[in-house]
């Protein structure tokens, strides 16, 4: 889950991160978090699959798709680092399992990464220009058909280069991730292509769209609180606010140091901190479920109900009120 520079090397990388996260520290970070994740991130998708007027609203699509793009990273990229950190090994230790993680960890984080960034530009369609997608033909050209490119280009993008581009893979099962980069990273021209249009032009997409969102809303904030979308506008707006600052907060820096080791600077004034962020980056996907909930009120009655054995207020008003009113109608006994 990084942007790298051909030219670094993988060994003195990992050295910084086993000072800076213990392995037994990362285990029990990464199996406390992903555990309530996975139980959220499969809730929210069949609720919005099975649940008819969910399932149609346009709004939910991206979120819906981004959400199957993380969960291989929950269930597998981010279970594989936690066996690894309890083993201090891959396992098992095949080359079909490291060409696996690869593809995980690069297609499924860097799709759901431009995916955020079009589901910032996608709001403002859907809030301020939505006679654009007023019929069928419009619908499909500017809301399914983007992601549709995003998501098919980006997969078959990564399995031509991890799995078919003619080049000799290296596995190192003592290091995370099978220690090397793809060999695809080696070459300037994909690496270059992969950092710049993978990763520095979707966060800077995402940032500016977000923030012009957030600026349009407040600036309409009278004329859009008497129509009856408000409540969906504002849960969308604190729904995009909250998904953007945690990608484009995280990702920022990472990227940066990253821009910085193309442009020169040697690697060991910037390893140290980039394996920081590498690590963090991880809690983008990690919360990215519970962020989504906040434009699913229904769901999170229910799974405070089913879950937590957590009854509505009025329920338990109801309940404490009920004893009494039957204490003052029973009839005294002469």
């Amino acid at each position: 889950m990084s942007f790298n520079n051909s030219s670094n090397s993988s060994d003195g990388l990992f050295d910084f991160v086993e000072i800076a996260h213990p392995s037994s520290v990362r285990f029990w970070i990464y199996l406390l978090f992903n555990t309530p994740s996975i139980v959220c991130a499969s809730c929210v998708i069949i609720h919005i699959i099975f649940n008819r007027t969910q399932r149609r609203a346009l709004h939910n699509h991206c979120v819906l798709l981004i959400l199957i793009f993380n969960l291989p990273i929950q269930l597998i990229d981010i279970n594989l680092q936690i066996i690894f950190f309890h083993y201090g090994s891959v396992q098992p230790p095949l080359p079909s399992v490291c060409l696996i993680w690869w593809y995980i960890d690069y297609a499924c984080y860097l799709g759901s990464l431009i995916l955020m960034a079009w589901l910032a530009v996608e709001r403002h369609i859907l809030i301020f220009h939505d006679r654009w997608i007023s019929n069928r033909r419009r619908c499909f050209l500017l809301h399914y058909a983007p992601m549709i490119i995003i998501a098919a280009y980006i997969l078959l993008y990564y399995v031509t280069q991890i799995f078919i581009l003619p080049c000799q893979n290296t596995f190192d099962y003592t290091l995370p991730l099978c220690g090397a980069y793809p060999c695809f990273e080696y070459n300037t021209f994909f690496n270059k292509w992969e950092f710049i249009v993978h990763g520095m032009l979707p966060i800077i997409l995402e940032t500016f769209a977000s923030i012009s969102f957030v600026i349009r809303v407040q600036f309409q904030s009278r004329r859009l609180s008497r129509s009856p979308q408000w409540r969906k506008t504002r849960r969308l707006t604190i729904q995009l606010s909250l998904m953007s600052a945690i990608n484009i907060c995280l990702n920022i820096p990472s990227i940066l140091i990253s821009f910085a080791l193309f442009c020169g600077l040697p690697l060991q004034y910037g390893a140290q901190i980039q394996e920081y962020f590498i690590f963090l980056v991880y809690f983008i996907t990690l919360l990215f479920p519970f962020v989504s909930l906040c434009q699913l009120p229904e769901l999170r009655k229910r799974i405070k109900t089913k879950i937590f054995f957590l009854a509505p207020q009025h329920q338990r008003q109801i309940s404490r009120v009920a004893p009494t009113l039957m204490r003052t109608q029973m009839p005294t006994v002469q």
